[in-house]
Protein backbone atom coordinates (compact mmCIF):
# COMPACT_ATOMS: atom_id res chain seq x y z
CA UNK A 1 0.00 0.00 0.00
CA UNK A 2 1.69 3.17 -1.30
CA UNK A 3 0.15 5.98 1.29
CA UNK A 4 1.09 9.77 1.10
CA UNK A 5 3.91 11.05 3.13
CA UNK A 6 4.28 14.00 4.35
CA UNK A 7 6.11 16.72 2.48
CA UNK A 8 9.74 17.83 4.44
CA UNK A 9 11.35 20.76 3.08
CA UNK A 10 13.40 19.29 0.62
CA UNK A 11 10.45 17.88 -1.12
CA UNK A 12 8.60 21.36 -1.54
CA UNK A 13 9.29 20.78 -5.62
CA UNK A 14 8.44 17.33 -6.23
CA UNK A 15 5.23 17.29 -8.36
CA UNK A 16 2.84 15.03 -9.82
CA UNK A 17 5.47 13.63 -12.38
CA UNK A 18 7.78 12.78 -9.47
CA UNK A 19 5.25 10.89 -7.62
CA UNK A 20 4.36 9.26 -11.34
CA UNK A 21 8.28 8.61 -11.35
CA UNK A 22 8.62 6.82 -7.79
CA UNK A 23 4.98 4.78 -8.69
CA UNK A 24 7.14 3.65 -11.40
CA UNK A 25 9.89 2.60 -9.45
CA UNK A 26 7.47 0.62 -7.02
CA UNK A 27 5.43 -1.45 -9.85
CA UNK A 28 8.82 -2.58 -11.02
CA UNK A 29 9.90 -3.48 -8.28
CA UNK A 30 6.98 -5.79 -7.39
CA UNK A 31 7.26 -7.09 -11.80
CA UNK A 32 4.21 -8.32 -12.97
CA UNK A 33 0.83 -6.79 -13.52
CA UNK A 34 -0.14 -4.82 -10.95
CA UNK A 35 -3.85 -3.88 -10.06
CA UNK A 36 -4.41 -0.51 -8.34
CA UNK A 37 -6.76 0.47 -6.24
CA UNK A 38 -6.94 3.99 -6.01
CA UNK A 39 -9.00 6.45 -3.07
CA UNK A 40 -9.77 10.07 -3.80
CA UNK A 41 -7.00 11.44 -4.96
CA UNK A 42 -4.93 8.32 -5.63
CA UNK A 43 -7.58 7.34 -8.04
CA UNK A 44 -6.79 9.94 -10.32
CA UNK A 45 -3.19 9.35 -9.77
CA UNK A 46 -3.84 5.41 -11.00
CA UNK A 47 -5.91 6.66 -13.97
CA UNK A 48 -2.86 9.11 -14.94
CA UNK A 49 -0.08 5.75 -13.88
CA UNK A 50 -1.98 3.30 -16.03
CA UNK A 51 -2.75 5.62 -19.13
CA UNK A 52 1.26 6.54 -19.03
CA UNK A 53 2.09 2.85 -18.30
CA UNK A 54 -1.04 0.76 -19.62
CA UNK A 55 1.28 -2.61 -19.97
CA UNK A 56 1.92 -2.76 -16.47
CA UNK A 57 -1.71 -2.47 -15.05
CA UNK A 58 -3.91 -5.41 -15.22
CA UNK A 59 -6.86 -3.83 -13.31
CA UNK A 60 -8.28 -0.87 -11.70
CA UNK A 61 -10.41 0.14 -8.72
CA UNK A 62 -11.00 4.00 -8.43
CA UNK A 63 -13.25 5.45 -5.49
CA UNK A 64 -14.49 8.90 -4.62
CA UNK A 65 -12.06 10.00 -7.37
CA UNK A 66 -11.87 13.50 -9.25
CA UNK A 67 -11.70 12.93 -12.98
CA UNK A 68 -13.74 15.30 -14.74
CA UNK A 69 -14.78 18.20 -12.51
CA UNK A 70 -16.89 19.59 -15.58
CA UNK A 71 -19.18 16.71 -15.56
CA UNK A 72 -20.59 18.25 -12.39
CA UNK A 73 -19.71 20.96 -9.69
CA UNK A 74 -19.00 19.92 -6.11
CA UNK A 75 -18.65 21.79 -3.31
CA UNK A 76 -14.60 21.11 -3.42
CA UNK A 77 -14.56 21.85 -7.50
CA UNK A 78 -17.05 24.95 -6.91
CA UNK A 79 -14.38 26.43 -4.15
CA UNK A 80 -11.43 25.40 -6.57
CA UNK A 81 -12.92 27.01 -9.77
CA UNK A 82 -13.87 30.57 -7.99
CA UNK A 83 -10.82 30.77 -5.89
CA UNK A 84 -7.83 32.38 -7.73
CA UNK A 85 -4.68 30.65 -8.20
CA UNK A 86 -2.58 33.28 -6.73
CA UNK A 87 -4.57 32.19 -3.42
CA UNK A 88 -3.97 28.76 -3.41
CA UNK A 89 -0.02 30.11 -4.38
CA UNK A 90 0.06 32.17 -1.01
CA UNK A 91 -0.73 28.86 0.83
CA UNK A 92 2.21 27.87 -0.56
CA UNK A 93 4.39 30.53 0.01
CA UNK A 94 2.79 30.57 3.65
CA UNK A 95 4.78 27.30 4.21
CA UNK A 96 8.65 28.42 2.09
CA UNK A 97 6.74 26.15 -1.01
CA UNK A 98 5.12 23.69 1.08
CA UNK A 99 1.02 23.72 2.09
CA UNK A 100 1.01 22.70 5.51
CA UNK A 101 -1.80 20.36 6.79
CA UNK A 102 -2.77 22.40 9.83
CA UNK A 103 -3.50 25.55 7.35
CA UNK A 104 -5.67 23.55 4.74
CA UNK A 105 -7.46 21.71 7.96
CA UNK A 106 -9.98 24.38 8.72
CA UNK A 107 -11.60 23.84 4.99
CA UNK A 108 -12.03 20.41 5.27
CA UNK A 109 -14.36 20.37 8.21
CA UNK A 110 -12.34 19.10 10.71
CA UNK A 111 -14.28 20.56 13.25
CA UNK A 112 -17.14 17.75 12.39
CA UNK A 113 -19.82 17.32 14.36
CA UNK A 114 -21.70 14.24 16.07
CA UNK A 115 -23.58 13.81 13.50
CA UNK A 116 -21.67 14.54 10.88
CA UNK A 117 -19.44 11.68 12.54
CA UNK A 118 -22.42 9.30 12.64
CA UNK A 119 -22.95 9.92 8.84
CA UNK A 120 -19.67 9.32 8.11
CA UNK A 121 -19.10 5.96 10.09
CA UNK A 122 -22.35 4.75 9.19
CA UNK A 123 -22.75 3.56 12.82
CA UNK A 124 -26.16 2.85 14.24
CA UNK A 125 -24.68 3.56 17.69
CA UNK A 126 -26.61 6.36 18.91
CA UNK A 127 -25.11 9.43 19.62
CA UNK A 128 -24.24 10.11 23.53
CA UNK A 129 -24.21 5.99 24.33
CA UNK A 130 -20.45 4.72 25.52
CA UNK A 131 -19.71 3.35 22.15
CA UNK A 132 -20.50 6.28 19.98
CA UNK A 133 -18.19 8.08 21.89
CA UNK A 134 -15.57 5.69 21.83
CA UNK A 135 -15.66 5.25 17.90
CA UNK A 136 -16.07 9.24 18.26
CA UNK A 137 -12.90 9.99 20.04
CA UNK A 138 -11.22 7.48 17.28
CA UNK A 139 -12.48 9.68 14.57
CA UNK A 140 -11.30 12.78 16.38
CA UNK A 141 -7.83 11.52 16.97
CA UNK A 142 -7.35 10.60 13.04
CA UNK A 143 -9.11 13.46 11.70
CA UNK A 144 -6.48 15.76 13.49
CA UNK A 145 -3.81 14.34 12.25
CA UNK A 146 -2.61 16.63 8.62
CA UNK A 147 0.35 15.94 6.29
CA UNK A 148 2.11 18.68 4.43
CA UNK A 149 2.15 18.47 0.72
CA UNK A 150 4.95 19.78 -2.27
CA UNK A 151 3.57 23.60 -2.73
CA UNK A 152 4.64 22.37 -6.78
CA UNK A 153 2.60 19.44 -6.43
CA UNK A 154 -0.56 20.90 -4.95
CA UNK A 155 -0.57 24.06 -7.32
CA UNK A 156 -0.40 21.27 -10.15
CA UNK A 157 -3.62 19.16 -8.88
CA UNK A 158 -5.19 23.17 -8.71
CA UNK A 159 -4.27 23.94 -12.32
CA UNK A 160 -4.21 20.85 -14.22
CA UNK A 161 -7.05 19.54 -12.75
CA UNK A 162 -9.46 21.53 -11.22
CA UNK A 163 -8.75 24.53 -13.34
CA UNK A 164 -8.14 23.36 -16.70
CA UNK A 165 -9.97 19.58 -16.29
CA UNK A 166 -6.71 18.55 -18.54
CA UNK A 167 -7.39 14.68 -17.51
CA UNK A 168 -11.03 14.44 -19.03
CA UNK A 169 -9.62 16.75 -21.80
CA UNK A 170 -6.77 14.53 -22.97
CA UNK A 171 -4.58 17.43 -22.54
CA UNK A 172 -2.78 15.87 -19.49
CA UNK A 173 0.89 15.53 -20.05
CA UNK A 174 2.34 12.94 -17.60
CA UNK A 175 6.14 11.82 -17.89
CA UNK A 176 6.61 13.47 -21.35
CA UNK A 177 3.46 11.80 -22.76
CA UNK A 178 0.14 13.22 -23.60
CA UNK A 179 -2.84 10.92 -21.56
CA UNK A 180 -5.29 9.76 -23.86
CA UNK A 181 -7.82 7.97 -21.69
CA UNK A 182 -9.85 7.21 -25.16
CA UNK A 183 -6.73 4.21 -25.77
CA UNK A 184 -7.39 2.70 -22.34
CA UNK A 185 -9.03 -0.49 -22.39
CA UNK A 186 -8.65 -2.02 -18.70
CA UNK A 187 -10.95 -3.50 -16.49
CA UNK A 188 -12.15 -0.85 -14.11
CA UNK A 189 -14.87 -0.57 -11.00
CA UNK A 190 -15.68 2.39 -10.14
CA UNK A 191 -17.38 3.41 -6.49
CA UNK A 192 -18.84 6.79 -5.90
CA UNK A 193 -20.99 8.20 -2.90
CA UNK A 194 -24.49 9.57 -3.64
CA UNK A 195 -24.27 12.30 -0.75
CA UNK A 196 -20.42 12.77 -1.77
CA UNK A 197 -19.74 16.60 -1.22
CA UNK A 198 -15.67 16.23 -2.50
CA UNK A 199 -16.09 14.02 -5.75
CA UNK A 200 -19.74 14.22 -7.43
CA UNK A 201 -20.35 10.65 -8.75
CA UNK A 202 -20.66 12.27 -12.37
CA UNK A 203 -16.77 13.12 -11.57
CA UNK A 204 -15.87 9.69 -11.54
CA UNK A 205 -18.63 8.24 -13.64
CA UNK A 206 -17.43 9.94 -16.48
CA UNK A 207 -14.34 7.34 -16.35
CA UNK A 208 -17.41 5.16 -18.49
CA UNK A 209 -17.07 7.44 -21.43
CA UNK A 210 -13.77 9.17 -21.28
CA UNK A 211 -11.80 5.61 -21.52
CA UNK A 212 -11.86 2.87 -24.58
CA UNK A 213 -12.47 -0.26 -21.98
CA UNK A 214 -15.82 -2.55 -23.43
CA UNK A 215 -18.73 -2.13 -21.15
CA UNK A 216 -18.59 -5.64 -20.23
CA UNK A 217 -15.32 -4.75 -18.29
CA UNK A 218 -16.67 -1.99 -16.94
CA UNK A 219 -18.44 -1.70 -13.40
CA UNK A 220 -19.81 0.78 -11.41
CA UNK A 221 -21.99 1.35 -7.77
CA UNK A 222 -23.07 4.44 -6.20
CA UNK A 223 -22.98 3.79 -2.54
CA UNK A 224 -25.72 5.80 -0.14
CA UNK A 225 -22.63 8.10 1.90
CA UNK A 226 -20.73 11.03 1.91
CA UNK A 227 -17.41 11.13 0.82
CA UNK A 228 -15.70 9.95 4.29
CA UNK A 229 -18.60 6.99 3.94
CA UNK A 230 -16.88 5.14 0.79
CA UNK A 231 -13.54 4.57 2.79
CA UNK A 232 -14.95 4.13 6.63
CA UNK A 233 -18.39 4.12 6.49
CA UNK A 234 -19.62 0.75 7.99
CA UNK A 235 -22.67 -0.17 5.48
CA UNK A 236 -20.00 0.70 2.57
CA UNK A 237 -17.10 -1.24 3.71
CA UNK A 238 -19.88 -4.32 4.24
CA UNK A 239 -21.87 -4.27 1.55
CA UNK A 240 -19.28 -3.26 -1.44
CA UNK A 241 -16.18 -3.64 -0.73
CA UNK A 242 -16.12 -7.54 -0.75
CA UNK A 243 -18.13 -7.19 -4.29
CA UNK A 244 -14.87 -5.80 -5.50
CA UNK A 245 -12.72 -7.69 -4.11
CA UNK A 246 -14.75 -10.61 -6.25
CA UNK A 247 -15.32 -8.49 -9.39
CA UNK A 248 -11.35 -8.55 -9.38
CA UNK A 249 -11.04 -12.33 -8.48
CA UNK A 250 -12.99 -13.17 -11.35
CA UNK A 251 -10.09 -12.27 -13.67
CA UNK A 252 -7.82 -14.41 -11.60
CA UNK A 253 -9.80 -16.99 -12.27
CA UNK A 254 -9.51 -17.41 -15.92
CA UNK A 255 -5.67 -17.33 -15.10
CA UNK A 256 -4.47 -13.47 -15.42
CA UNK A 257 -2.23 -13.00 -12.28
CA UNK A 258 -1.69 -9.91 -11.01
CA UNK A 259 -1.17 -8.29 -7.25
CA UNK A 260 -2.90 -5.28 -5.82
CA UNK A 261 -1.04 -2.17 -5.07
CA UNK A 262 -3.79 0.25 -2.69
CA UNK A 263 -2.84 4.31 -3.54
CA UNK A 264 -4.80 7.05 -1.55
Amino acid sequence: MADWRSASVDMRFLGIDEYLAVLNVLVDHIGGLVDLIGLCQGGWLSLLYAGRFPAKVRKLVMAGAPIDVAARQSGLSAIAEATPLTTFQSLVNLGDGRVLGRNLAKFWGNDADANAIRESLQTLQPIGSAEFERLEAVFRDWNSWTIDLPGTYYLEVVEKLYKRNELASGSFVALGQKIDLSQLRLPMYLLAGSADEVVAPEQLLAVERLTGTQPEYLRHAVAPCNHLGLFMGKRTLEEYWPGIVRWMSEIDQKGLGGGATSLR
